[in-house]
């Protein structure tokens, strides 16, 4: 004679899922570095509840072509053009990995960084 037993889960309870706001703030300090090009440790990020969603301010330096490379200078967007572009990719993964709306995204640009050469090989 054979017993079977059926386990179930219990249900999730309804409701929602909180983050704390820590680990918001390192999601978003993360990607912005990734998103502008520059190491985590020169992002600085400010993260609020604002409108239902969250409010994000940026502090960044800026990756620019070393100044004597003058074809990747000439071949280079505008400045504004470069920090429009972050912050649209910025905002869409944003809210895709918190799960919530980025009803308000700035960033700063406090600077300029070349990145290191790498060797080809």
């Amino acid at each position: 004679m054979s017993t079977s037993l059926l386990v179930t889960a219990p249900s999730a309870p309804a409701g929602r899922i909180s983050v704390r706001d820590r680990v918001i703030e390192k999601i978003v300090h993360r990607a912005s570095a990734d998103a502008v090009g520059v190491e985590p440790g020169e992002v600085k990020v400010e993260v609020s509840e604002w409108r239902g969603g969250y409010a994000v301010r940026v502090r960044t330096p800026l990756p620019i072509p070393d100044l004597d490379d003058t074809e990747a200078i000439a071949a280079g967007s505008s400045v504004i053009e470069r920090v429009t572009a972050v912050q649209h990719r910025l905002q869409g993964h944003l809210a895709h990995v918190t799960g919530r709306d980025i009803t308000r995204l700035a960033v700063v640009v406090t600077g300029a960084v070349v990145p290191p050469k790498r060797r080809v090989r």
